[in-house]
């Protein structure tokens, strides 16, 4: 359930601004159901599974994730 939400909030969190900017992006989304100290783990093992996410960077206090993605390889709902 923890990967379903992980890959909605990803999805839902960013706005596609066109392909004249297509390329490298980052951002920075908001992870407000992290309780628990394994959390950050899994929500980095299941952003980096995502085609096109090159790195993530999760923080548990200020829940949020910094993902680096190719917006070439992936798109906000997560197809292409």
């Amino acid at each position: 359930m923890g990967r379903i939400l992980i890959i909605r909030s990803f999805a839902a969190a960013v706005l596609e601004s066109g392909a004249a900017s297509a390329g490298e992006r980052t951002v920075t989304l908001a992870v407000e159901d992290m309780y628990r100290d394994a959390c950050p783990y899994i929500a980095k093992q299941s952003l980096t599974k995502v085609l096109g996410v090159t790195s993530v960077a999760v923080s548990f206090e200020q829940k949020t994730a910094t993902v680096t993605y190719d917006d070439q390889k992936t798109t906000i709902d997560g197809r292409l």
